[in-house]
């Protein structure tokens, strides 16, 4: 049981930006050792051109050992119709399409313009049979861009709106950390007065030290669903200064203090990390909870 739905992402988003290549096998035991610990859902690569993302070059591989792990749901990124058909013949349970706000980091990450994107999306939402797998749209650089700067809220509402049409579900996501609680607040408002229920996720970045600030105001507006990567991998390539994701060891213990339960076990989410640690030595990791250790006396969420 769970209140909260927290996607471990560092597999795809972690990954993608990191200087050192994890071996395809330390991948698996990572995975692993991830859904030992409690995740439920994980993204465990992107469909992209290896040339472009050499550690996503193995995705096909990865997603295939995924499916074996009971109870994980494995989400897999792709940009385009190519992506997203590797993706169906993978057999990814649900596929995420960035679509990026900002007219400049679209152009810079997929080469097409957010309408364009959109139009890629609805295309591969048809070659769909039966809803199998689960598309979301994901809104990128949300709440602003390094290349672009400020993005319009209205540019955000109606790409949502766009994306609801064809997708089970939407995200807002801020690709790289420029958001604040009250922005946070204000944005997924107004995107969940127009869409509704199809508002499920959010992503966030903690560029600027405000990732676990804006999960708990998104939480606070209704969101149930949360990205985030283990030792706060991550980044985008395409978006300079996009530092890394919210840290997952730090947002499940800040809802398990809060009482929320998140399903997720920390003991076992911490050899997890230590598993990770093993398979990319030489990679940085962060995070608060892994290193001070849980408080005395602590109790999760029953």
């Amino acid at each position: 049981m769970s209140d909260v739905l927290i996607c471990e992402v560092g597999p795809r988003d972690g990954l993608q930006n990191a200087k050192h290549l994890m071996p395809t096998e330390a991948k698996k035991r990572w995975i692993g050792a991830l859904a030992a610990a409690g995740l439920r859902e994980i993204e465990v690569g992107s469909f992209v051109p290896p040339k472009l993302i050499p550690a996503m070059a193995d995705t096909g591989e990865i997603v295939a050992h995924a499916r074996t792990l009971r109870g994980v749901k494995v989400v897999a990124l792709a940009p385009i119709v190519k992506g997203f058909e590797r993706a169906l013949a993978a057999g990814a349970h649900k596929v995420t399409f960035p679509v990026s706000a900002s007219r400049r980091h679209s152009e810079a990450n997929v080469r097409m313009t957010p309408e364009q994107m959109v139009a890629e999306v609805g295309k591969c939402a048809a070659l769909r049979s039966a809803g199998d797998p689960q598309i979301e749209g994901a809104v990128s650089t949300a709440f602003g861009c390094t290349l672009q700067g400020e993005v319009p809220e209205d540019e955000v509402v109606r790409l949502a709106v766009a994306l609801a049409g064809f997708c089970d579900a939407v995200a807002l996501a801020d690709t790289v950390g420029y958001a604040n609680p009250a922005q946070v607040r204000r944005l997924f408002r107004r995107v969940r007065s127009e869409i509704g229920d199809k508002l499920e996720g959010a992503h966030f970045h903690d560029t600027r030290g405000l990732g676990l600030a804006n999960a708990l105001a998104a939480w606070e507006e209704g969101v149930r669903a949360f990205d985030a990567s283990m030792g706060g991998l991550g980044g985008c390539p395409f978006a300079p200064g996009a530092s890394g994701n919210v840290i997952t060891e730090d947002l499940v213990f800040m809802f398990e203090a809060m009482g929320v339960r998140t399903g997720i076990d920390l003991q076992k989410l911490f050899a997890a990390r230590a598993v990770l640690i093993e398979g990319l030595p030489d990679e940085p990791l962060y995070g608060h909870t892994a290193l001070a250790g849980l408080p005395k006396g602590f109790r999760a969420a029953a």
